[in-house]
């Protein structure tokens, strides 16, 4: 499943969200489920919180509200679902950001991922160039890996 979280995109404007879904079915996975809610902290940990209830999904990618802007709260959201947080993504996605698209400025991100329910979690930055580094460098190639460990 995919959730854009912003204040600002409208389902006609979230480029992130579809890129997404593209992406994941290119590589044959099927996306059982998106949404585009506000940034609502208590709403996005409900939405977020259903779908960690259905059978039907692996794994769960949020895209925005990673930020430092005082509605940026999509972190506070997710963190108390995790039964495990995997610190590793978010310090591998902002190295690579460091190295390969915003230099210093990937200090601000706190993107991050975790374990909840049996399912991967991952919280990605509404950025589009930021989405593609994280699904292209770091999601995709270990996914299957990840999953595994979850299950185990």
């Amino acid at each position: 499943a995919v959730l854009t979280v912003s204040d600002s995109r409208t389902a006609e404007t979230d480029t992130s969200g579809p890129f997404i879904r593209e992406a994941l079915t290119v590589r044959g996975h099927t996306v059982q489920d998106h949404g585009l809610l506000p940034n609502e902290e208590p709403r996005v940990r409900a939405h977020v919180k259903l779908w960690l209830g259905r059978e039907d999904l692996d794994v769960i990618i949020v895209t925005g509200g990673t930020g430092l802007g005082s509605r940026d709260r999509t972190i506070e959201a997710l963190r108390p679902l995790f039964d495990k947080e995997i610190p590793g993504f978010g310090e591998l996605f902002r190295m690579l950001g460091f190295q390969e698209q915003v230099g210093t400025a990937a200090i601000l991100s706190r993107a991050t991922a975790g374990s909840a329910k049996g399912k991967l979690v991952v919280s990605l930055p509404g950025s589009q160039a930021a989405v593609e580094l994280a699904l292209e460098k770091i999601l995709f190639p270990e996914l299957a890996h990840l999953m595994r460990e979850i299950r185990r």
